[in-house]
């Protein structure tokens, strides 16, 4: 049965050239547009199921690229804290060499103003002391919670890597997979156009870019259109029965073929 439905296609196909000494029906006409409209809708389906892959690659790229930029940060982040511990440190080891001079001083003081000046220094250098001591710990609690951002990004950086590893390897395999087949039905679709008028051609296109699906022929399911699912008034579907003129739907303004036609390809 499938043979004789390609046969007959194949046969109202036949008549249809681009060629002013032959007229060509509109049953042949909506023919070769409902043959062009199964042949890209299959290039549709392709690039769909290769579409969505290229954009989860993107999407995980542009992820890694933020992580890495993160854990740059927190490592920058990281250097300018220690050094702010350094520098810290050497502030107290100077206050104490400062009290032990002071205390050394004292010995040697002559009277109660020397004594109360130096035990003045002493008592601000024991509270710088204290001071960075403070912001040590300070600095020490921001270092622990940086360390753990940096190894939360980059256990989450590891797996990013791994998930786009395993996607390109994915695209890889369908690009290898159905660029064949592509390529096979883009020139299949080139034929079909060229067995078509150039303005019904134009026409096709700029129903099919306009359409979110792709579908610029649809056929009647149910009395509505299959394209919009709007009701198509009975003299619009005996008009589309008897093939004498190209219908579209007054609502999307898809073209419209009947069972007799979509049931060649069913």
């Amino acid at each position: 049965m499938a043979t004789e439905k390609k046969t007959e296609v194949e046969k109202k196909l036949s008549h249809v050239h681009h060629d002013d000494q032959h007229e060509v029906s509109v049953e042949q006409k909506l023919v070769a547009l409902y043959t062009l409209q199964q042949i890209d809708s299959q290039i549709d389906r392709i690039r769909i199921i290769r579409g969505e892959l290229p954009l989860e690659v993107q999407d995980l790229e542009d992820e890694i690229a933020g992580l890495e930029t993160r854990i740059e940060k927190f490592e920058n982040e990281v250097i300018v804290l220690n050094n702010s511990v350094n520098e810290k440190k050497q502030g107290i080891k100077d206050s104490r060499t400062l009290i032990a001079k002071y205390e050394e001083q004292h010995k040697n003081v002559r009277n109660n103003r020397e004594y109360d000046s130096l035990s003045k220094e002493i008592e601000f250098q024991n509270l710088e002391i204290q001071l960075c001591e403070k912001r040590i710990r300070e600095f020490t609690i921001s270092l622990d919670e940086i360390g753990l951002q940096i190894d939360s990004a980059k256990a989450k950086l590891t797996e990013r890597s791994a998930d786009l590893d395993l996607k390109k390897s994915e695209l890889q395999s369908i690009i290898e997979e159905t660029e064949k087949d592509e390529q096979d039905l883009m020139l299949k679709s080139k034929k079909s156009e060229e067995m078509i008028e150039d303005r019904l051609v134009i026409a096709y296109k700029r129903i099919r870019k306009n359409a979110r699906n792709g579908l610029a022929v649809v056929q009647i399911e149910r009395d509505a259109c299959g394209g919009c699912f709007n009701k198509i008034p009975p003299q619009h579907q005996l008009d589309i029965r008897v093939h004498k003129k190209v219908i579209v739907c007054e609502y999307c303004g898809r073209i419209l073929v009947d069972q007799e036609i979509a049931a060649l390809y069913a």
